[in-house]
């Protein structure tokens, strides 16, 4: 067994030596990428988990498996401050890693051809580790996740991802085909590229590999058949599977990446008029088992990406919709870091200024780019928490001042009035993580 995953291993390095991945072009940066910067964000998951936001300051984070080093300059750009540590089993790869993120001006990052199960001779700890797309490459993925948490601190996260099964069984499907012709025995080259290439241009279209597989727009893209039809090592899991590996490596589940786009309940025409049985049973159902029930019914996500950390770590805290009124007023109130660009305190300022509704799914689009809010509730709370975080009683004081009246009846505004307006406008973005809610109490 041990033989056979080095193999593989030793496969999947020559593979990343020859092609290294991912192919962005050096230059390009994640700046404009806000979708991007959320997730990588060590504030995200550890607000998720905790409910208390952190500073990146300081901290140190390990990009395992880094690739040509793109998602490394993504998590330096996402976490200002941080030291960025990058280990890949290829040389090749590694040696881009150092040149991407020395062209941007990165000074804090380090670069070392390393495998993730020596991660142990590293000399740091890390309160943060993104490992993206190696995981799956694993013949077992619990040996992964315990060599990462043997280096994760006290309180820290990894996120991490595995090919979806059921997303992905027709490739699967493939790569056991080329296989069977034995593209798949060496290092895949541009002659078994232009094999795989040729086969599937034979089969007529309505042949389901074909039709559930090929897509002619990347006929062209050596890259694109490497990590699809011809990835040594590549391997699909299930959602039971995926929690059955981090019980292996006694790691606690934390959530989903896309954590907005694994709603059960947005699968159903009416979530409030279930057919009986569900009405009754779902409730009743884990986590575990709703995340199932969803890759059952609607398996669109090609990776199950989602963060875990050392268990019974995370924070006690109380769901924002059960907060009494002293939590509101112990409550702490942040703008995501992401928010915090000077391209979105323009538009900022520009709205409330016409005034018009602030599309603010645009800088950060979770819910999607149609979220927006209206130019009140721009100027009253979104504008002053760019500039730094608020309490609940000060952005209550500002709210009457803009509107010291009842727009109906033209009454005084009360300060119980003014906070149920603030209570329901802050539940509504924290929802979609728009802002952050810190409760002290």
């Amino acid at each position: 067994m041990e033989n056979q995953a080095s193999d593989i291993w030793e496969k999947v390095r020559q593979q990343f030596d020859t092609g290294p991945y991912p192919r962005t072009p050096l230059e390009t940066s994640p700046k404009d990428n806000p979708g991007l910067l959320y997730i990588h964000n060590l504030v995200t998951a550890y607000y998720l988990r905790n409910q208390q936001v952190i500073e990146t300051a300081g901290k140190v984070i390990l990009d395992a498996g880094c690739g040509t080093g793109y998602k490394s300059l993504v998590l330096a750009q996402a976490n200002p401050g941080a030291k960025i540590i990058g280990i890949d089993l290829s040389e090749a790869s590694v040696n881009l890693a150092k040149e991407r993120l020395k062209y941007h001006g990165v000074e804090d990052a380090e670069f070392q051809v390393l495998a993730i199960e020596d991660l142990h001779q590293l000399p740091y700890q890390f309160d943060y580790i993104n490992c993206d797309e190696v995981l799956y490459l694993f013949p077992e993925p619990a040996v992964g996740l315990k060599a990462m948490k043997s280096v994760l601190k006290e309180g820290g996260i990894i996120r991490t991802n595995l090919h979806s099964y059921l997303q992905r069984v027709q490739y699967f499907r493939a790569q056991e085909v080329f296989k069977m012709m034995g593209l798949m025995d060496d290092n895949p080259r541009e002659l078994e590229i232009e094999s795989v290439r040729d086969t599937m241009k034979a089969l007529k279209d309505q042949v389901m590999l074909k039709k559930f597989t090929w897509q002619s727009k990347h006929e062209t893209d050596e890259g694109w058949f490497l990590m699809n039809y011809l990835l040594q090592g590549d391997k699909g899991y299930t959602i039971p599977e995926m929690f059955s590996a981090l019980r292996a490596a006694e790691l606690e589940f934390i959530n989903m990446v896309n954590w907005w786009q694994w709603d059960l309940m947005a699968l159903f025409k009416e979530p409030d008029n279930l057919p009986v049985f569900l009405g009754m049973s779902l409730p009743e159902t884990s986590l575990e088992e709703q995340l199932h029930l969803f890759e059952l019914l609607h398996p669109i996500h090609r990776l199950l990406d989602f963060w875990c950390g050392h268990p019974h770590q995370a924070q006690l805290l109380i769901p924002v919709p059960e907060w009494t009124n002293s939590d509101w007023l112990a409550a702490k109130v942040y703008l995501h870091p992401q928010l915090k660009t000077a391209a979105v305190k323009e538009e900022l300022s520009r709205c409330i200024t016409q005034p018009k509704p602030f599309e603010i799914g645009k800088y950060m689009p979770i819910a999607g780019e149609q979220f927006i809010v209206d130019s009140a509730i721009a100027a009253g709370i979104l504008l002053p928490l760019w500039e730094e975080a608020q309490s609940i009683q000060q952005l209550v004081e500002r709210w009457q001042k803009l509107r010291p009246l009842n727009p109906v009846t033209l009454a005084p505004s009360t300060d119980e009035g003014a906070m149920k307006i603030i209570q329901q406008v802050l539940k509504g973005l924290a929802d979609c993580d728009y802002i952050l809610l810190e409760c002290s109490s």
